[in-house]
Parts: C-alpha cells; sequence; structure tokens
C-alpha cells in the first residue's frame, strides 16, 4: 500500500522532459488525458530554467509546481499532502536512470519512454533501483497497446499457428537518410553516443520492433548475429541494422530496423509463420491482421470486429470502421498503468488481464542492443544475450 491509498480521483502525475520542441513529450501527455485517468499537476520539462518556465506555462502547469531541477522536484512532490503520484520521464535515454531513481526511491511510480537507459550497465543500476522500490515501473513500448496486437498475440498463445517457426520484423524510416539540421533537436540527441547511448537505429526503434516480437510470440531469444551500419558519412551510431535471431525452441528470425530507407515513414511490421498458419501486422494500418492458414485463403481480421476476442476489444475504444491509432495505442498503455496505480492505492489484486511493458522487458531490451553491436564489432558472430 502506498502513501496515496486513500486517493480518489484521477492520478496526479508530474513529467519530467518533454519541453518545448520534444515530440514524445506531447505524446505522452495526449496518451495520459484521453481516458481521463490522469492529471499532470507539475513538471521539470527542460533542463534549461528558461524553457522548463516557458513549456510549463504553455501546458498550463502552476508556477508552484513548475520545477527548473528534477530533484528538487522528487523531494519537494514526496513531502505535499498532494504531490505527484506517479512521473512521466521522457528525457533523453542517458537521463532515465538518474531521474527515475530519485522519484522510485520517494515512492512515486515511474512512467519511462524507451528504451530503458542508453547502457547495459545502467539498465542493470536502474533494475536495481526499481527491485528496491515500492513503486510500480512501466515502460512506453506502446506498439503493445495495439489491439490487433494482443489479437496476434492471444492466437499465438492458444495455438492457432501451430508451432512457430519463423519470425519477420522490420522498423524503417528515412528521417536520418541525410545529415539532419543542425537544429533539429530530435536528430541531435539521438545520434549522440553521450545521450542516446550504445545504440543508434538499434536503440531507437530496434528495441521497438525486438519488444513486438518477442510481446507477441512469447519466443526466449538464445542468440543473434548482427550486422550494424552507420551509412551516412561522420554518424557515430548505426543508422541500419540487419539481426539474425536464434529463440529456443529452435524458431528462427529476422530483424531489420532502418532511419535510412529513403522512403519508408514508419514501417514497423510484423510476420509470424507456424506450422499450420502465418499472419501478419503493419503498423501503419494497425486496424487489420492478416491471418492465413497453410493451403487457405487469407482471412482480414478488422478491430473491433466479431472475429477478435476478449483481449483485443478491452482496448478497443469505437466501433468497427472507425481507425484507431497511434495515440490511442499509447493511451492504452497509460490505461493499464492507471489501472495498476489505482490497484496499488488500496493494496487489491491487479485484473490478471492488465498487461504492461516493465522493467524487466526494458533491460531485455537495452541486452538486446548490447548484443548487436557486440556481435558487429566480431563481424557480425553470434553472440548470447
Amino acid at each position: 500500500m502506498t502513501r496515496f491509498a486513500d486517493r480518489t480521483g484521477p492520478i496526479r502525475l508530474g513529467m519530467v522532459g518533454g519541453g518545448q520542441g520534444a515530440l514524445i513529450g506531447s505524446v505522452h501527455r495526449v496518451a495520459a488525458r484521453l481516458d481521463g485517468a490522469y492529471e499532470l499537476v507539475a513538471g521539470a520539462l527542460s533542463s534549461t530554467p528558461d524553457r522548463a518556465l516557458a513549456s510549463a506555462a504553455e501546458v498550463g502547469l502552476p508556477k508552484d509546481r513548475t520545477y527548473t531541477d528534477f530533484t528538487e522536484m522528487a523531494k519537494r512532490e514526496a513531502r505535499l499532502k498532494d504531490g505527484i503520484e506517479a512521473v512521466a520521464v521522457v528525457t533523453p535515454n542517458h537521463m532515465h536512470l538518474p531521474v527515475a531513481r530519485e522519484f522510485l526511491k520517494r515512492g512515486i511510480h515511474v512512467i519511462c519512454d524507451k528504451p530503458l537507459t542508453g547502457t547495459l550497465a545502467d539498465a542493470r543500476k536502474l533494475e536495481a533501483a526499481a527491485g528496491k522500490s515500492d513503486a510500480l515501473f512501466i515502460l512506453t513500448h506502446n506498439y503493445t497497446g495495439y489491439p490487433l496486437v494482443r489479437e496476434a498475440r492471444a492466437r499465438i498463445a492458444a495455438g492457432e499457428l501451430g508451432d512457430i517457426r519463423l519470425v519477420q520484423v522490420e522498423y524503417a524510416q528515412d528521417w536520418l537518410a541525410e545529415a539532419p539540421d543542425p537544429d533539429n533537436k530530435q536528430a541531435d540527441w539521438r545520434t549522440d553516443p553521450a545521450r542516446s547511448g550504445a545504440g543508434g537505429a538499434t536503440g531507437d526503434i530496434g528495441t521497438h520492433a525486438w519488444n513486438l516480437a518477442r510481446f507477441v510470440t512469447g519466443l526466449r531469444p538464445e542468440a543473434l548475429a548482427a550486422d550494424l551500419q552507420s551509412f551516412v558519412p561522420g554518424r557515430r551510431l548505426d543508422d541500419n541494422a540487419h539481426v539474425m535471431l536464434r529463440f529456443e525452441g529452435g524458431a528462427r528470425g529476422m530483424l531489420w530496423c532502418s532511419q535510412v530507407a529513403a522512403g519508408a515513414e514508419n514501417g514497423l511490421r510484423l510476420r509470424v509463420y507456424g506450422s499450420g498458419a502465418g499472419l501478419e501486422w503493419h503498423q501503419e494500418n494497425p486496424n487489420r491482421l492478416l491471418v492465413t492458414p497453410l493451403g487457405g485463403p487469407t482471412s482480414i481480421v478488422t478491430r473491433a470486429s466479431g472475429a477478435t476476442g476478449p483481449e483485443s476489444r478491452r482496448l478497443t475504444r469505437i466501433p468497427p470502421g472507425h481507425p484507431e491509432g497511434f495515440f490511442e495505442a499509447f493511451a492504452n498503455i497509460y490505461g493499464e498503468a492507471a489501472q495498476a496505480i489505482r490497484a496499488a492505492r488500496t493494496g487489491a489484486p491487479l485484473p490478471a488481464d492488465v498487461t504492461f511493458p516493465t522493467i524487466a522487458d526494458g533491460v531485455e531490451g537495452v541486452a538486446f542492443v548490447d548484443a548487436c553491436v557486440r556481435s558487429s564489432r566480431r563481424n557480425a558472430a553470434w553472440v548470447t544475450l
């Protein structure tokens, strides 16, 4: 039971990072308020004091709950009777550990953007900090919140595909196909090893692809062989990766992630093939799941249709034919987190169907990046995770 066990109403949320010019901060704010489960009441939205104050004013934070330092915020909010219950950490990767640790040790739940950290050493430190805290840790691998991703997961778990043999996952973009404008804040930190970490495309979007494949199939990784490239001259981190995968039980897979694939926008795609059937899902057309039995015709399963099961329908907001997309999937992760936080208020058990990415998923994602870098340095040798 937390110090907020008697609180009712919306969950009081704080945010660190996500100020002016930060795309992911606004995405988190939209996701948090979509279902009315949270109220943003405090924030340290930038490491630059003037920008922190201006950013807070833009999103309507009161001056007495606006901070220019995350440590000060954690200390003061923990003392307040109406202090925050949870904090969204939406900083560059290298700050996830120090920020999250300050709130975890004060019993404040953490909702952290991915990847968990920039390095595997930091990931393990954060895992240890989370293990010592009574607070929850939620990682926003938002693609797991799509209803038809949950449908695919349920069908595989029910054995509808038979024994899984092949997993093909890719995430292709082109926004870093050229050297970016120096004023592009997002490109600047994401291509800087000091702030992004050991992986470029592998850390930024490769971890999403990896997590999606793991979440949907449930297969446990055994080893990988990775070939990483930096196609843009002078770039210090990978912008493209081809990864071969071996899973326990004999299944095989391939993962491709790229931020230099000219013409690709946000091409996250998953294909899974079993002994009896295969399925396919595209993030850019997320309201359709293709299911094809061996020797049979392809069925198009649409979101909210009668062909979907309870795992999918519980995350569906509107009737068939009304598209749901990125913001709704992101909000589903926040919604699952809200159920967990409300259960923690009273010590009630968490409903069995509530699922969200955890600290363990985050450590595994960073371990994936670390293994890719190690393998590529050894000329794409097979390495264990």
